[in-house]
């Protein structure tokens, strides 16, 4: 089982200013998907059964996994990132940069509305959470050290997230999401990730 730690410590490098709230105007992504997917967080004991340990203490109980020891933050193959509580879509590769963290960052969401904010208080430090709407799953926290174009960083545990490759958006019931990946090539570098 992995270490869980009670908190981000690349966050701790960030200002002790919370982040721009998120509904806050962010450069929107020029292809918004629509679906008439229903998403719906199952009960605790079902969510026992279908998480491993680490996925349920991350996104039911804020933890935090260990960085560099997880499953995407290295990850750059193109496709979306889903709520691995209830499927909800949440970032896109195409947004996803190299932070140095050890966790996923991305510049924003991948539409409006599927990632919340919550103030955080805890451990003496003024951050901004953030979870997906529907589950309430904890995925990390946003920052505003993060690249262009919005300035914004959301660093997320791997342990909320559940991959979704490019060419099985359509397979699992993501179509709406394939014309980000039309070219089939990877997720762009940011400029200062080289």
């Amino acid at each position: 089982m992995a270490l869980l730690l009670p908190v981000c410590l690349a966050c701790q490098r960030s200002s002790a200013s919370p982040a721009k709230p998120l509904d806050a105007p962010v450069a929107q992504n020029e292809q918004p998907a629509v679906s008439n997917r229903t998403y719906v967080k199952p009960p605790v004991a079902e969510l026992k059964q279908k998480l491993t340990p680490t996925q349920f203490q991350v996104t039911q109980n804020d933890a935090t996994e260990p960085p560099f020891r997880n499953d995407f933050w290295d990850n750059h193959a193109p496709g979306i990132y889903v709520d691995v509580v209830t499927g909800e879509p949440l970032f896109s590769s195409t947004d996803k940069f190299e932070s140095g963290t050890g966790w996923p960052s991305f510049t924003r969401p991948i539409e409006d509305g599927h990632v919340v904010s919550k103030a955080d208080g805890s451990l003496g430090m003024s951050r901004t959470e953030v979870r997906s709407s529907v589950g309430q799953s904890h995925l990390g926290h946003v920052f505003d050290d993060g690249p262009a174009p919005t300035g914004l960083r959301f660093c997320i545990n791997s342990a909320s997230l559940r991959f979704i490759p490019a060419d099985r958006l359509a397979a699992e019931g993501y179509g709406a999401y394939s014309a980000r990946f039309a070219s089939g090539g990877a997720a762009p570098v940011p400029e200062n990730a080289r």
